[in-house]
């Protein structure tokens, strides 16, 4: 599986990426490695994900997410086909579509203590 997944950086900035493994990317960011965009702006949370099957949907799609202006990349965490998160009770809350048969991996971040999966 490959994912493409955008970041809101601590300025209120997007930050959109892909990888073969979501978890660990994210948990290079939240640790300050990585991209310099979401180093330079901590702390980091996951806004949105999607699944594609090869590594080539996946960097097409991430570099359309990246030509939309910021307004349409927010539009999309609120209703795209991917999976919207946010921070809940200091929990990272991942919104599945009923029907999915993918759940991600429980993902640590800075300062989140844990997932749930809705």
């Amino acid at each position: 599986m490959n994912f493409v997944y955008m970041l809101r950086c601590g300025d209120g900035s997007l930050y959109t990426g892909w990888t073969s493994d979501l978890v660990a990317r994210v948990n290079k960011h939240a640790s300050g490695k990585g991209a310099k965009c979401p180093r330079a702006h901590q702390p980091i949370s996951l806004a949105y994900f999607e699944v594609y099957e090869t590594s080539q949907e996946a960097q097409k799609r991430e570099y359309a997410i990246k030509q939309l202006p910021k307004a349409q990349k927010e539009e999309l965490i609120r209703g795209g086909e991917g999976f919207p998160c946010h921070t809940e009770d200091g929990k990272t809350v991942v919104t599945v579509p009923s029907g999915t048969h993918f759940l991600p991996k429980p993902i640590t971040l800075r300062g989140a203590e844990s997932w749930e999966i809705r």
